[in-house]
């Protein structure tokens, strides 16, 4: 029994050497590449420029958002005041107090609606941009992939180990910034509310 077990780890072993030196031997003329997605991204014209152009968009947007979220802030401090050491019964018997307690919830609402829908924007915004580059990226890539002749492009960050010798990353940033140095982003907005 106990030879038995020996051979058939000793098979079991060796169907495991021919399934891992085969594709190997098989791979051996097989030209492959391999990208740094952030860095072509974070390095490129056109990425430090749709960056900056989305970092813009952001900008407006907080500053669209602040007078709003600063009165609303103001408000609730005043409301504080009158509502220390009421009771609940103390309070609900103020119909004036309620009633801006009302109007302070309602445009409280009201403003978490809008940020809503502006990071909404934003984020349809920056889902463009990135769109955008991708497809100025792709051709700038294929002729990198057609120049080193490469049957595999693989990403940086799912390989082990890569040699510098096929990391194309510099050659595809110089060629994008070549020909794409900007990349056109335009806030995109909601649809207006029915």
């Amino acid at each position: 029994m106990t030879k038995f077990k020996t051979l058939l780890t000793a098979l079991m072993l060796s169907t495991t050497t021919l399934l891992i030196v085969a594709p190997s031997a098989a791979a051996q003329g097989t030209v492959i590449m391999v990208i740094d997605e952030g860095r072509i991204v974070g390095e490129s014209k056109a990425g430090k420029d749709m960056f900056t152009k989305l970092k813009n968009i952001e900008t407006q947007i907080n500053a669209e958002l602040k007078p709003t979220r600063d009165a609303l802030e103001t408000e609730r401090q005043a409301l504080a005041v009158k509502l220390d050491g009421k009771t609940r019964e103390a309070i609900v018997a103020d119909a004036a107090l309620v009633k801006q307690i009302e109007d302070f919830q309602k445009k409280s609402n009201d403003f978490a609606q809008k940020r809503t829908t502006l990071s909404q924007e934003y984020a349809a915004t920056e889902q463009k941009s990135f769109i955008d580059f991708n497809t100025a990226l792709e051709p700038v890539m294929l002729e990198v992939v057609k120049e080193k002749n490469a049957q595999v492009v693989l990403s940086k960050s799912q390989a082990v180990f890569t040699a510098d010798a096929v990391d194309a990353t510099a050659s595809i940033v110089a060629k994008l910034d070549q020909k794409t140095p900007t990349i056109t982003v335009v806030r995109q907005r909601a649809p207006a509310p029915q």
